[in-house]
């Protein structure tokens, strides 16, 4: 005897030998592209965004989510000469609101300070280390170091762009 039971989202059917010898009646459906169910990446073929993708990570939902899909919606649909430069308020307005929940969107500069605590607290660790400088010119103040150059050939010290 064949039956099927609800659990929660789940359909379990349960079928006998007779059944699965049976041929199947069951009519395929051809994909249908505005299917919401079915995964379609970052993009919908219509161009939209969609803010369903599980490679979002949850950021498009949260206390934080709208300001998220502001910021994300400008930058997908910018047209200016440097995608999303115009949006930099946005983006501004976002880490605003991820700066008041760091429980839920902690920073990197928090992940390292809580791991150096745990290195620090460590009984063979006398005193703490100093801070990592890499970053900084050798003269030790805190100007990011001039050889940094940016894709475009542009030098983050000078913001000048190579013809």
């Amino acid at each position: 005897m064949s039956y099927c039971k609800q659990e929660g989202k789940d359909r379990i059917i349960f079928v006998t030998k007779e059944d699965h010898e049976a041929p199947s009646n069951a009519e395929l459906i051809a994909d249908d592209p505005d299917d919401p169910y079915e995964e379609q990446g970052l993009i919908l073929p219509n161009g939209d965004i969609n803010w369903n993708c599980p490679c979002l990570g949850g950021m498009a939902s949260g206390p934080c989510g709208s300001q998220f899909k502001e910021a994300f919606s400008c930058f997908h649909y910018s047209k200016e000469e440097v995608k999303g430069s115009e949006c930099i308020d946005n983006f501004r307005d976002m880490q605003e609101c991820m700066q008041r929940y760091p429980e839920l969107y902690p920073q990197e500069e928090d992940k390292d300070a809580s791991a150096q605590q745990e290195s620090d607290s460590a009984p063979t660790s006398a005193a703490a280390s100093p801070p990592d400088n890499s970053a900084l010119s050798p003269e030790g103040d805190s100007t990011p170091a001039a050889s940094a150059v940016a894709p475009d050939g542009a030098s983050a010290a000078d913001g000048q762009t190579a013809s």
